[in-house]
Protein backbone atom coordinates (compact mmCIF):
# COMPACT_ATOMS: atom_id res chain seq x y z
CA UNK A 1 0.00 0.00 0.00
CA UNK A 2 0.90 3.45 -0.58
CA UNK A 3 2.23 5.80 1.87
CA UNK A 4 2.34 9.10 0.53
CA UNK A 5 3.30 11.26 3.71
CA UNK A 6 5.43 13.20 1.41
CA UNK A 7 2.15 14.66 -0.43
CA UNK A 8 1.12 18.33 1.05
CA UNK A 9 -2.54 17.35 1.65
CA UNK A 10 -1.63 13.98 3.59
CA UNK A 11 0.60 16.32 5.30
CA UNK A 12 -1.96 19.25 6.48
CA UNK A 13 -4.62 16.31 7.67
CA UNK A 14 -1.93 14.23 9.44
CA UNK A 15 -1.08 17.81 11.19
CA UNK A 16 -4.67 18.53 11.80
CA UNK A 17 -5.30 15.11 13.17
CA UNK A 18 -2.61 15.28 15.22
CA UNK A 19 -3.87 19.02 16.74
CA UNK A 20 -7.74 17.83 17.12
CA UNK A 21 -6.83 14.31 18.92
CA UNK A 22 -5.35 16.32 21.47
CA UNK A 23 -8.20 18.56 22.12
CA UNK A 24 -9.95 18.29 25.58
CA UNK A 25 -13.62 18.60 24.04
CA UNK A 26 -15.09 18.15 21.01
CA UNK A 27 -18.14 20.92 21.65
CA UNK A 28 -18.47 23.82 19.60
CA UNK A 29 -16.01 26.59 20.81
CA UNK A 30 -13.50 28.73 18.83
CA UNK A 31 -10.62 26.39 18.75
CA UNK A 32 -13.15 23.67 17.90
CA UNK A 33 -14.69 25.30 14.83
CA UNK A 34 -11.28 26.94 13.39
CA UNK A 35 -9.80 23.45 13.34
CA UNK A 36 -12.55 21.46 11.82
CA UNK A 37 -13.28 24.27 9.26
CA UNK A 38 -9.75 24.35 8.10
CA UNK A 39 -9.60 20.14 8.04
CA UNK A 40 -13.16 20.76 5.75
CA UNK A 41 -11.25 23.44 3.25
CA UNK A 42 -8.59 21.31 3.39
CA UNK A 43 -10.38 18.13 2.09
CA UNK A 44 -12.61 19.37 -0.04
CA UNK A 45 -11.04 20.67 -3.07
CA UNK A 46 -11.00 17.70 -5.74
CA UNK A 47 -8.14 15.38 -4.95
CA UNK A 48 -6.89 12.53 -7.13
CA UNK A 49 -6.26 10.14 -3.45
CA UNK A 50 -7.50 6.91 -3.19
CA UNK A 51 -8.02 6.35 0.35
CA UNK A 52 -8.22 2.34 0.09
CA UNK A 53 -4.24 2.38 -1.14
CA UNK A 54 -3.15 4.47 1.96
CA UNK A 55 -0.64 2.50 4.18
CA UNK A 56 -2.19 0.99 7.98
CA UNK A 57 -0.90 3.81 9.46
CA UNK A 58 -2.59 6.48 7.46
CA UNK A 59 -5.54 4.24 7.83
CA UNK A 60 -5.71 4.40 11.51
CA UNK A 61 -5.14 7.91 11.39
CA UNK A 62 -8.18 8.18 8.83
CA UNK A 63 -10.24 6.08 10.48
CA UNK A 64 -9.86 7.91 14.00
CA UNK A 65 -10.35 10.81 12.42
CA UNK A 66 -13.73 10.35 10.68
CA UNK A 67 -14.80 9.11 14.29
CA UNK A 68 -13.81 12.36 15.63
CA UNK A 69 -15.30 14.44 12.72
CA UNK A 70 -18.73 11.97 13.66
CA UNK A 71 -18.61 13.09 17.48
CA UNK A 72 -18.13 16.88 16.52
CA UNK A 73 -20.48 16.98 14.25
CA UNK A 74 -23.10 15.24 16.73
CA UNK A 75 -22.06 17.97 19.49
CA UNK A 76 -22.59 20.31 16.88
CA UNK A 77 -26.11 19.06 15.62
CA UNK A 78 -26.91 19.11 19.22
CA UNK A 79 -25.43 22.68 20.43
CA UNK A 80 -27.53 24.32 17.00
CA UNK A 81 -30.50 21.88 17.94
CA UNK A 82 -31.20 23.13 21.82
CA UNK A 83 -30.75 26.97 20.13
CA UNK A 84 -33.22 26.56 17.47
CA UNK A 85 -35.29 24.83 20.13
CA UNK A 86 -35.56 28.07 22.22
CA UNK A 87 -37.11 29.89 19.20
CA UNK A 88 -40.78 29.96 19.07
CA UNK A 89 -40.75 28.61 15.59
CA UNK A 90 -37.83 26.87 15.15
CA UNK A 91 -37.94 25.72 11.59
CA UNK A 92 -37.87 29.66 10.73
CA UNK A 93 -34.57 30.14 12.14
CA UNK A 94 -32.47 26.90 10.45
CA UNK A 95 -30.00 29.26 8.66
CA UNK A 96 -28.37 29.51 12.03
CA UNK A 97 -26.98 26.66 11.77
CA UNK A 98 -23.67 26.80 10.12
CA UNK A 99 -24.28 24.53 7.18
CA UNK A 100 -27.41 24.87 6.49
CA UNK A 101 -26.64 26.00 3.16
CA UNK A 102 -25.09 22.56 2.22
CA UNK A 103 -28.31 20.76 3.30
CA UNK A 104 -30.22 22.45 1.02
CA UNK A 105 -28.00 21.75 -1.75
CA UNK A 106 -27.64 18.08 -0.89
CA UNK A 107 -31.35 17.80 -0.68
CA UNK A 108 -31.83 19.13 -3.94
CA UNK A 109 -29.27 17.01 -5.10
CA UNK A 110 -30.88 13.84 -3.67
CA UNK A 111 -34.29 14.10 -4.65
CA UNK A 112 -33.09 15.26 -7.96
CA UNK A 113 -31.37 11.96 -8.38
CA UNK A 114 -34.45 9.91 -6.12
CA UNK A 115 -37.26 11.51 -8.81
CA UNK A 116 -36.78 9.37 -11.79
CA UNK A 117 -37.19 6.39 -9.65
CA UNK A 118 -39.42 6.89 -7.51
CA UNK A 119 -41.21 10.83 -7.78
CA UNK A 120 -43.80 10.69 -5.07
CA UNK A 121 -42.88 7.88 -2.52
CA UNK A 122 -45.32 7.80 0.08
CA UNK A 123 -43.36 6.66 2.81
CA UNK A 124 -39.46 7.72 3.48
CA UNK A 125 -37.36 6.80 6.38
CA UNK A 126 -34.20 8.04 7.41
CA UNK A 127 -31.21 6.49 9.25
CA UNK A 128 -29.18 8.44 11.38
CA UNK A 129 -31.49 11.42 11.46
CA UNK A 130 -29.46 12.90 14.76
CA UNK A 131 -30.83 15.71 17.53
CA UNK A 132 -30.79 18.27 13.82
CA UNK A 133 -32.62 16.33 11.17
CA UNK A 134 -32.28 18.79 8.29
CA UNK A 135 -32.51 16.28 5.73
CA UNK A 136 -36.00 14.98 6.50
CA UNK A 137 -37.22 18.59 7.03
CA UNK A 138 -35.87 20.26 4.24
CA UNK A 139 -37.47 17.03 1.95
CA UNK A 140 -40.60 17.45 3.97
CA UNK A 141 -40.78 21.36 3.21
CA UNK A 142 -39.13 21.81 -0.15
CA UNK A 143 -39.63 18.38 -2.32
CA UNK A 144 -41.87 15.70 -0.69
CA UNK A 145 -44.50 17.65 0.92
CA UNK A 146 -47.11 14.51 1.27
CA UNK A 147 -44.52 12.09 2.03
CA UNK A 148 -44.28 10.65 6.02
CA UNK A 149 -41.11 10.85 7.58
CA UNK A 150 -39.83 8.14 10.26
CA UNK A 151 -36.59 9.52 11.59
CA UNK A 152 -34.52 6.61 13.13
CA UNK A 153 -31.72 7.30 15.64
CA UNK A 154 -29.91 4.98 18.72
CA UNK A 155 -29.82 8.02 20.70
CA UNK A 156 -33.02 8.84 22.93
CA UNK A 157 -32.12 12.21 23.81
CA UNK A 158 -30.97 13.27 19.59
CA UNK A 159 -34.71 12.23 18.63
CA UNK A 160 -36.48 14.41 21.94
CA UNK A 161 -34.52 17.28 20.87
CA UNK A 162 -35.20 16.83 17.36
CA UNK A 163 -38.96 16.09 18.12
CA UNK A 164 -38.71 19.34 19.78
CA UNK A 165 -38.06 21.20 16.63
CA UNK A 166 -40.84 20.16 14.57
CA UNK A 167 -43.12 21.54 16.91
CA UNK A 168 -44.85 20.94 20.65
CA UNK A 169 -47.38 18.99 19.13
CA UNK A 170 -45.50 16.78 16.86
CA UNK A 171 -45.05 16.67 13.26
CA UNK A 172 -48.59 14.89 11.37
CA UNK A 173 -46.12 13.22 8.88
CA UNK A 174 -42.90 13.41 10.55
CA UNK A 175 -42.04 10.66 13.38
CA UNK A 176 -38.86 10.47 15.16
CA UNK A 177 -38.25 6.59 16.48
CA UNK A 178 -35.58 5.33 18.74
CA UNK A 179 -33.89 2.13 17.59
CA UNK A 180 -30.52 1.00 15.80
CA UNK A 181 -32.11 0.11 12.49
CA UNK A 182 -30.71 -3.61 12.21
CA UNK A 183 -33.28 -4.04 15.08
CA UNK A 184 -36.20 -2.81 13.26
CA UNK A 185 -38.29 -5.50 12.19
CA UNK A 186 -38.37 -6.73 7.61
CA UNK A 187 -42.63 -6.02 8.11
CA UNK A 188 -41.64 -2.23 9.28
CA UNK A 189 -38.71 -2.02 6.61
CA UNK A 190 -41.03 -2.99 4.44
CA UNK A 191 -43.41 -0.32 4.47
CA UNK A 192 -41.00 2.09 3.41
CA UNK A 193 -40.62 3.66 -0.31
CA UNK A 194 -37.54 4.77 0.44
CA UNK A 195 -34.56 4.76 2.81
CA UNK A 196 -31.84 6.96 3.27
CA UNK A 197 -28.72 5.97 5.16
CA UNK A 198 -26.93 9.03 6.74
CA UNK A 199 -22.87 8.83 6.09
CA UNK A 200 -22.28 8.18 9.73
CA UNK A 201 -24.54 4.82 10.01
CA UNK A 202 -22.03 2.38 9.90
CA UNK A 203 -18.37 3.67 10.54
CA UNK A 204 -16.39 0.80 9.17
CA UNK A 205 -16.79 -1.19 5.80
CA UNK A 206 -18.55 -4.61 8.17
CA UNK A 207 -20.42 -2.97 10.18
CA UNK A 208 -21.99 -0.76 7.42
CA UNK A 209 -22.60 -4.32 5.42
CA UNK A 210 -24.39 -5.30 8.40
CA UNK A 211 -26.51 -2.67 8.25
CA UNK A 212 -27.22 -2.79 4.16
CA UNK A 213 -27.38 -6.46 4.66
CA UNK A 214 -30.47 -5.72 6.66
CA UNK A 215 -31.90 -2.89 4.95
CA UNK A 216 -31.77 -5.60 1.80
CA UNK A 217 -33.53 -8.25 3.50
CA UNK A 218 -36.14 -6.13 4.66
CA UNK A 219 -36.83 -3.19 2.22
CA UNK A 220 -39.60 -4.06 -0.24
CA UNK A 221 -38.84 -5.00 -4.35
CA UNK A 222 -38.58 -1.95 -5.72
CA UNK A 223 -37.93 0.41 -3.16
CA UNK A 224 -34.91 3.00 -2.81
CA UNK A 225 -32.01 3.04 -1.12
CA UNK A 226 -30.50 6.03 -0.95
CA UNK A 227 -26.89 6.33 0.78
CA UNK A 228 -24.13 9.09 1.48
CA UNK A 229 -20.19 8.10 0.73
CA UNK A 230 -17.60 10.55 0.37
CA UNK A 231 -14.60 10.43 -2.31
CA UNK A 232 -11.26 11.61 -2.80
CA UNK A 233 -9.85 13.51 0.27
CA UNK A 234 -13.09 13.94 1.49
CA UNK A 235 -13.20 10.42 2.68
CA UNK A 236 -10.94 11.53 5.28
CA UNK A 237 -14.17 13.07 6.88
CA UNK A 238 -16.76 10.36 6.10
CA UNK A 239 -16.70 6.69 5.16
CA UNK A 240 -16.80 5.32 1.95
CA UNK A 241 -19.02 3.52 0.37
CA UNK A 242 -18.66 1.63 -2.85
CA UNK A 243 -21.69 0.37 -5.27
CA UNK A 244 -20.12 -3.22 -4.65
CA UNK A 245 -20.89 -3.11 -1.01
CA UNK A 246 -24.38 -3.05 -1.85
CA UNK A 247 -25.44 -6.36 -1.90
CA UNK A 248 -28.91 -7.14 -2.47
CA UNK A 249 -29.69 -4.26 -4.66
CA UNK A 250 -29.86 -2.39 -8.07
CA UNK A 251 -27.13 0.78 -8.45
CA UNK A 252 -28.78 2.97 -10.24
CA UNK A 253 -27.28 6.43 -9.73
CA UNK A 254 -23.55 7.82 -8.41
CA UNK A 255 -23.16 11.27 -7.58
CA UNK A 256 -19.76 13.34 -6.66
CA UNK A 257 -20.32 16.52 -6.09
CA UNK A 258 -18.00 19.38 -6.95
CA UNK A 259 -18.77 22.30 -4.52
CA UNK A 260 -18.87 22.64 -0.95
CA UNK A 261 -21.40 19.84 -0.42
CA UNK A 262 -18.81 16.95 1.23
CA UNK A 263 -20.98 13.99 0.90
CA UNK A 264 -21.25 11.34 -2.41
CA UNK A 265 -24.63 10.03 -2.97
CA UNK A 266 -25.41 6.28 -4.18
CA UNK A 267 -28.98 5.72 -5.33
CA UNK A 268 -29.64 1.75 -5.56
CA UNK A 269 -33.21 -0.14 -5.99
CA UNK A 270 -34.19 -3.08 -4.04
CA UNK A 271 -33.45 -6.36 -6.23
CA UNK A 272 -36.45 -8.36 -7.09
CA UNK A 273 -34.79 -11.32 -7.91
CA UNK A 274 -31.19 -12.37 -8.39
CA UNK A 275 -29.42 -13.75 -11.20
CA UNK A 276 -25.64 -13.63 -10.12
CA UNK A 277 -23.88 -12.04 -7.45
CA UNK A 278 -20.17 -11.55 -6.88
CA UNK A 279 -17.53 -11.23 -4.03
CA UNK A 280 -19.04 -13.79 -1.51
CA UNK A 281 -22.08 -11.91 -1.91
CA UNK A 282 -21.20 -8.54 -1.09
CA UNK A 283 -21.02 -7.33 -4.78
CA UNK A 284 -22.89 -5.86 -6.66
CA UNK A 285 -26.34 -8.22 -8.25
CA UNK A 286 -27.04 -8.60 -11.71
CA UNK A 287 -31.15 -9.09 -12.22
CA UNK A 288 -33.13 -9.62 -15.31
CA UNK A 289 -34.14 -6.37 -16.63
CA UNK A 290 -37.76 -6.60 -18.72
CA UNK A 291 -37.24 -2.89 -20.36
CA UNK A 292 -33.83 -1.84 -20.82
CA UNK A 293 -33.02 2.34 -22.01
CA UNK A 294 -31.79 5.20 -21.24
CA UNK A 295 -31.72 6.49 -17.82
CA UNK A 296 -32.37 10.25 -17.10
CA UNK A 297 -29.74 12.48 -15.43
CA UNK A 298 -30.79 15.08 -13.44
CA UNK A 299 -28.20 16.96 -12.89
CA UNK A 300 -26.60 17.82 -16.54
CA UNK A 301 -25.42 20.74 -16.71
CA UNK A 302 -24.89 21.60 -13.01
CA UNK A 303 -21.29 21.32 -13.09
CA UNK A 304 -21.55 17.79 -11.02
CA UNK A 305 -20.17 14.15 -11.76
CA UNK A 306 -22.93 11.44 -12.31
CA UNK A 307 -22.53 7.71 -13.52
CA UNK A 308 -25.57 6.60 -14.63
CA UNK A 309 -25.98 2.27 -14.46
CA UNK A 310 -27.92 1.53 -17.82
CA UNK A 311 -30.13 -1.23 -17.92
CA UNK A 312 -27.75 -2.99 -20.61
CA UNK A 313 -25.20 -3.14 -18.10
CA UNK A 314 -27.78 -5.61 -16.41
CA UNK A 315 -28.36 -9.50 -17.81
CA UNK A 316 -31.01 -9.39 -20.17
Amino acid sequence: MACPKSDSLVRKVCDLYEKISKLDSLSPSKDVDALFTELVAVCTPPHPIDVSTLCPDLQRIRAHLILLCGRAEGLMEKHYSKILGTFQNPLDHLHLFPYYSNYLKLARAEHALLAPHRPNPARVAFVGSGPLPLTSIVLAAHHLPHAVFHNYDVDPAANELAAGLVGPGGHPLMEFRTADIVSVPEDVLREYDVVFLAALVGMDGEEKRRVVAHLAAGMGPGAILVVRSARGARAFLYPVVEPGDLGGFEVLSVYHPTDDVINSVIVARKCSGLVHSVAGGRGPLLIPCNKCGEIFNPLVGRAKMVEEFPCQDHVC
